[in-house]
């Protein structure tokens, strides 16, 4: 496990596997690096992997104050500490800190990201008050039940999904981080995304989405791919928010596929 410093001097921790050129992987909301288990053993062939714990979970250490530029920091200073060119993978809320941390970091060779929650003007993603029984339940300590209530009723993951994402080996690790949930979805709220400021982004970026994905990641996805100058999309048929669990063959080969492509 490699730890890096971040800007503000927090510790990271990247599991570090494989050989090939450098990819970035970061996780979602509610996630540690152990997320990625599923797939680690496919992407390890091809790439070396720096898969990060975000701050306040897993082997990453944390801050007294929370906020989200110190996660776009975060992501930047992990592509910074390697002496090569970077593919960056970043998924869910993962997904928006490594499209922020692209403007941080001129090391950049490609970048994918997998259903970023950006915010679009009209279009709901929180429940009413969902955040506040987020709270209710982790200060009666009922961390699995924080988990599964964002899971159904932000994510809208469906039942089936839902029992693939509970067996996973990603789940007590989650449990885990169920602190971390209400801060990330209070910081989220009050993110505002400025296209102008991505236009002049020209990294290669694929942009992935399930094909029956809720309809606020759709938005989002489309948001991207006419704000990024260098991006198309590739849906995942079938899949809906987590593919690298339901579906890791048909995710891993759309990662190699990009990343394999001359930049």
């Amino acid at each position: 496990m490699d730890k890096i410093a971040s800007k503000d001097g927090t510790l990271l921790a990247c599991q570090h596997t494989g050989l090939g050129s450098p990819l970035v992987l970061v996780h979602g909301t509610g996630g540690s690096s152990a997320r990625w288990t599923p797939i680690l053993p496919a992407l390890e062939e091809h790439f070396s992997l720096y898969a990060l714990d975000r701050r306040g979970r897993g082997g990453s250490g944390d801050a007294p104050d929370y906020a989200l530029e110190r996660e776009f920091e975060d992501v930047a200073s992990v592509v910074n500490s390697i002496a090569a060119p970077v593919n960056l993978l970043g998924h869910s809320f993962g997904g928006l800190c490594a499209l922020e941390a692209a403007l941080l970091t001129p090391r950049l060779r490609k970048l994918i990201l997998y259903e970023p929650p950006i915010p679009i003007e009209g279009v709901q993603v929180y429940p009413e008050a969902v955040i506040d029984r987020l709270d209710s339940l982790l200060a009666a300590g009922d961390r699995e039940e924080v988990l599964a209530t964002f899971m159904r009723e932000v994510v809208r993951m469906p039942p089936y999904e839902f029992e693939v994402f509970r067996a996973s080996p990603a789940w007590p690790a989650r449990v885990a981080a169920a602190h971390t949930l209400p801060r990330e979805l209070r910081t989220h709220e009050r993110y505002r995304f400025t296209p102008e400021r991505f236009r002049g982004l020209s990294t290669p970026t694929l942009l992935l989405l399930g094909g029956d994905s809720p309809f606020f990641f759709k938005a989002a996805t489309e948001m991207a791919a006419s704000t990024l100058p260098n991006s198309r999309v590739v849906v995942l048929p079938g899949q809906q928010h987590i593919a690298m669990d339901t579906a890791p063959d048909l995710f891993v080969r759309e990662v190699i596929t990009f990343l394999k492509e001359p930049a």
